[in-house]
């Protein structure tokens, strides 16, 4: 009898996936051997899987320069207003399998790989995450690059290239454990080192006044050496950058100690100035209010301005010709601030008018604000950035007094439009007096910018009318939303226009096209079944319901709400029936059962013989957050008796899956059954896992927070699993006074719960461990994760009950999908160019490069803008 195929067998008996001419396999397949001989100095005989990673990723790379460089020739034809995007991170994951889709590269690449006996596959696992982000802040930046130029918008990412990225998190006995991300150690196919613009940066020093002007003196010079990423657009040749700013010391750093003999310590003291870029600071929920982290916030906006300048004056092309006139810089560039990690650009640009350019306060002040837009990320008190004065004073001393100039003429306006109102002006303020001097960098952003956006339109409300009503009050003009999106590759008619999807309501009830949506979700359920079971050594039933949680460990994103539905369900084990349910949790999620009728149940009822569940928990905690890291080591402790319990048996599954990165969610997310979006309501700014998982065919139950809104006003409130209070239930408990002993005394599962939590059920041999998190939820949960508890449960039963039913259960799957088209980034992109950035995008193919170069002027003057 024949020996059963493996996958990878089955893949190479197929040839050409697509229909790919034979020159392209033949040129990729010759240029893979020559980098692998002479890039990587190596042959087959010694080559290992990573060297033939780096020969691909070199021979697509190839692709990329030529366009790259067009790009750039024919924006310098152009000459078009210039889209600057300043973002503390770029969470880009890894680059190869995007880059070999947007240049249509795909199917040659993977046959040329086949016909040498490799498999692609195997090759894209090689490539290290480009993990320079904590989270959707990173990621949403990420999708914004590849939007902008699939659009066409002369636009570029500006950040910081860290060479430790967020850290690899690792689970040792339940506890998070954090580890370097090294990810540069075997080097960066995809990035060009450009010392030629390397630029200083100065930090401390003092200020003099020298006739009357200001002037920033006796500094410390600390040097910005660039990184070129190029940013390939959709199949129309545009390349963008992003541009990463790398800390180098100057040669005659700390000479002085040299001259005095101590040459081996002022080397060694290069360091401190290279520690700016080393490391990514891990907190994305948290203000973190450290010098290296202020440094890093300059570094990045003070190289980058001086770049944009300097593209500026050799580019314009306006009738006085005079490089030192700045009267069109607000046409020529746009600046978007992604949150207020970049906010110090607003007084860097001011002392660069005013100190450098002398152009008068008045005329300097209008440029700037026109120049910036900003958008907020966030509603958390803790989140937003506030600097103490003191340590300003000492890093940054001339952008203090600009500060505070800007603050002095910010409240003499107010005083005009509020008089009297002096209440107002100390909340307007951007110097907090309470608690010793701070500087509140939201509130700079919103007074240097002439946009302000939130990432929801219940976000953008909150910011309007809650955190910063004062402010929008004042300039009501300047606040608007900008829904976030993400980037699909779902096929190119797809890609492009994303709203076509809405054509899929035309076989919502085509039982052949429900059938192969349910097959296409069983076979990404099997795949990843079988990656767990070779990476983490589990094994669940691809039948099962995957339950899914992927979030950032936080109170507000309430896991542990998601924990309490693990131990409730446990707690009916004897409910059970006597099939599996696996339950596999990324973060905390929680499990979703499926329970027979018994004599005592009042929770569950299904007719149905058996039914799965899988519940998968992978984000990371901050390391110095101790509450989520307490969280964690509840989950682990919760999963670590509920797999073990023989009366479980394979009935229910909690699995923890460590370091989450962008390149597991890729295997996550399609497999996903079930979206977990449960955060309390009006805390999500918006979220863009819940968009990933919608257009990847899971269902979402969740709170009306963030985007789970407008993704309900899409496909229909029906069709989402809704559950727990809105924003104005949860602004009514905080008026009444939240308290949590009465849900835990009037709900006896809750009460059940909570009382093996404390008495140390899940942790025998430390039976206090929980004790912080159980006071927390008792005593200080801002979050109100009792109040919403039981609705969560009741929903869970709504959701149990339609998985029995696999036909309808997809029928809802197809109704989300064709809903999501609204969700693309392109979409997003598209709103800011016109509403913020004043640009237009466009359908334009930049010429290729085997084009002779007037093919640039030639289509630069048929330039016609598309209408979105």
């Amino acid at each position: 009898m024949a020996t059963p195929l493996t996958d990878q067998e089955k893949r190479k008996q197929i040839s050409i996936r697509g229909i790919v001419g034979v020159e392209n396999v033949a040129e990729i397949k010759k240029s893979f051997n020559r980098h692998l001989h002479f890039t990587l100095v190596k042959d087959r005989n010694v080559a290992t899987r990573r060297d033939y990673y780096f020969a691909l990723a070199h021979s697509v790379r190839d692709h990329l320069v030529g366009r790259w460089i067009r790009t750039q020739q024919f924006y310098y034809e152009m000459d078009p207003k210039r889209v600057y995007y300043l973002s503390l991170e770029f969470y880009m994951g890894r680059t190869l399998e995007n880059t070999m889709i947007n240049l249509g590269l795909q199917n040659a690449c993977d046959e040329a790989i086949y016909q040498l006996g490799l498999d692609i596959e195997d090759l894209e696992e090689m490539e290290e995450d480009a993990g320079l982000g904590n989270g959707g802040l990173g990621r949403l930046a990420a999708c914004f690059l590849d939007s902008m130029a699939t659009l066409g918008l002369a636009a570029y990412g500006y950040g910081i290239r860290y060479e430790y990225g967020i850290f690899n998190q690792k689970i040792r006995e339940g506890w998070q454990v954090e580890e370097a991300d090294d990810w540069l150690r075997h080097g960066n196919p995809w990035e060009k080192a450009r010392p030629e613009y390397m630029l200083p940066v100065h930090f401390y020093g003092r200020v003099e006044q020298i006739h009357g002007a200001s002037k920033w003196v006796d500094t410390q010079v600390v040097l910005a050496m660039p990184y070129d990423t190029p940013i390939p657009g959709y199949m129309n040749n545009t390349v963008n950058t992003m541009r990463l700013w790398s800390a180098r010391a100057p040669n005659d750093f700390n000479l002085r100690d040299f001259n005095v003999g101590d040459y081996i310590q002022a080397v060694l003291d290069r360091n401190l100035a290279e520690n700016i870029s080393r490391v990514l600071y891990p907190n994305d929920n948290f203000f973190e209010g450290k010098e290296l982290r202020l440094k890093q916030e300059y570094f990045v906006v003070a190289a980058t301005l001086q770049d944009i300048i300097r593209r500026f004056k050799a580019s314009k092309k306006d009738s006085e010709g005079a490089s030192s006139s700045f009267n069109n810089f607000p046409d020529k560039v746009a600046i978007q601030l992604n949150d207020t990690h970049p906010a110090m650009a607003i007084p860097e640009l001011m002392r660069i008018f005013v100190d450098i350019e002398k152009l008068p306060w008045e005329k300097a002040w209008d440029i700037t604000k026109r120049t910036f837009a900003y958008t907020n990320h966030t509603v958390l008190p803790e989140a937003l950035e506030r600097w103490p004065v003191k340590l300003m004073e000492t890093l940054l001393p001339r952008h203090l007094q600009i500060i505070y100039e800007i603050n002095q003429k910010h409240l003499d306006v107010g005083i005009v439009q509020f008089p009297g109102d002096l209440d107002r002006l100390r909340r307007m303020s951007l110097i907090e007096e309470e608690g010793g001097k701070r500087i509140n960098m939201a509130h700079l952003c919103i007074v240097g910018s002439h946009a302000v956006n939130g990432v929801a339109q219940i976000h953008s409300n909150i910011v309007k009318t809650e955190v910063f009503r004062d402010f929008s009050e004042m300039e009501p003009e300047k606040f608007q939303n900008k829904t976030n999106g993400i980037t699909p590759a779902i096929g190119e008619e797809y890609v492009k226009d994303l709203s076509k999807l809405k054509k899929l309501l035309d076989f919502v009830d085509d039982d052949l096209f429900i059938r192969d949506v349910a097959k296409v979700k069983q076979d990404n359920k099997l795949k990843f079944s079988q990656y767990l079971e070779q990476e983490y050594k589990v094994k669940i039933n691809p039948s099962s319901m995957f339950d899914v949680h992927v979030k950032r460990i936080h109170e507000y994103k309430r896991q542990l709400l998601n924990c309490l539905h693990i131990v409730t369900m446990y707690n009916r084990k004897s409910f059970l029936n006597s099939d599996s349910i696996v339950q596999l949790s990324d973060v905390v999620p929680p499990p979703l059962f499926r329970y027979k009728k018994g004599p005592n149940s009042t929770f569950c009822t299904s007719d149905s013989d058996h039914w799965w569940q899988l519940l998968l928990d992978s984000p990371q905690a901050a390391p110095g957050y101790h509450m989520a890291k307490l969280i964690i080591k509840l989950i682990t402790s919760v999963a670590e008796v509920v797999n073990n319990d023989p009366l479980i048996g394979s009935k229910l599954k909690v699995i923890y899956l460590e370091n989450y990165r962008v390149s597991l969610a890729e295997k996550v997310i399609p497999a996903t059954d079930l979206s977990e979006q449960i955060s309390t309501a009006g805390t999500e700014a918006s979220g863009t896992g819940n968009m990933k998982f919608m257009l990847n065919g899971a269902l979402t139950i969740g709170t009306m927070d963030g985007a789970n809104v407008e993704m309900a006003e899409e496909a229909g409130e029906e069709n989402l699993f809704i559950f727990g209070m809105r924003v104005d239930d949860v602004a009514e408990l905080d008026k009444k006074g939240y308290d949590a002993r009465k849900y835990y005394s009037e709900l006896p599962e809750l009460k059940q719960v909570m009382d093996q939590i404390k008495n140390g059920f899940f942790s025998p041999k430390q039976p206090d461990l929980f004790n912080d998190l159980t006071n927390m939820l008792f005593n200080h949960d801002r979050f109100k994760v009792f109040a919403d508890y039981e609705a969560y449960v009741k929903c869970q039963e709504r959701v149990s009950k339609l998985f029995q039913n696999t036909k309808e259960w997809t029928k809802m799957v197809i109704k989300n999908i064709a809903a999501s088209g609204k969700f693309s980034s392109d979409r997003t992109i598209a709103e800011y160019a016109q509403d913020i950035w004043g640009v237009e995008p466009t359908d334009l193919k930049i010429p290729p490069p085997n084009e002779p170069r007037e093919a640039i002027d030639q289509t630069a003057r048929a330039v016609k803008p598309k209408k979105v």
